[in-house]
């Protein structure tokens, strides 16, 4: 399986490319980002790219791909709605069509959504749900992602200043959420793990909460 990798940088993202070198079956991982990840393996290639809103550029390296896994995102605090559409909407929705053009109808495009998704009184929550829908649409096997808590693991670290204040101050009692309410919290492992298995034979559902994350996790 090749797969090309969006956001491997983030904190889902890392954990992601993580799995994806330890398996196998995956032959070989483009990372394509605005950053490098700083990482070296012999299955891994990068695509250093500043403007992602236009792959033009780079366009011929993006075909042959069996899986997008697609796990770049922001936050929605301080940002107002047409901002939060565009680089959540837009630049989506513009790689998925680059995607589609280079790339054949049994590609899987896994979208890391978030929990909560789809209610349209909630800003945040109507981008992703018009996000996920249009991916829904599109001409390839989609899948979206709703994971709510995802605890880091193996020395995985969020760059966003509120995530990774969040992971420092309430990591230790992630692992008793968990226990108490296992439906709230995966992990940086069982989200990679599970993209994985998407894509090979994924299951009639393209909407995946939290404990069908959890559920499916090797």
């Amino acid at each position: 399986m090749k797969v090309i990798l969006f956001g491997a940088t983030g904190m889902v993202g890392q954990g992601v490319l993580r799995e994806c070198l330890l398996d196998d079956g995956v032959t070989a991982v483009l990372a394509v980002g605005r950053s490098a990840t700083g990482r070296q393996h012999p299955k891994l290639t990068e695509i250093v790219h500043p403007d992602l809103y236009d792959l033009a550029p780079i366009e011929d390296q993006l075909s042959g791909f069996d899986a997008c896994f697609f796990c770049l995102g922001v936050t929605s605090a301080g940002m107002n709605e047409a901002d939060y559409r565009r680089v959540t909407y837009d630049l989506t929705i513009g790689v998925a069509q680059t995607l589609v053009r280079h790339n054949t109808p049994d590609l899987t495009f896994v979208y890391v959504s978030g929990r909560g998704t789809g209610n349209r009184r909630l800003m945040w929550s109507r981008v992703k749900g018009d996000t996920e829908n249009a991916l829904l649409a599109m001409p390839f096997r989609a899948y979206m992602m709703r994971p709510g808590i995802i605890q880091p693991l193996h020395g995985i670290k969020s760059r966003t200043r509120w995530y990774s204040l969040f992971y420092t101050v309430l990591g230790m009692l992630i692992p008793v959420v968990r226990r108490v309410s296992p439906d709230l919290v995966t992990t940086t492992e069982q989200v990679g793990r599970v993209m994985i298995a998407l894509a090979r034979t994924g299951p009639p559902n393209r909407i995946l909460e939290t404990s069908d994350i959890n559920a499916l996790a090797p």
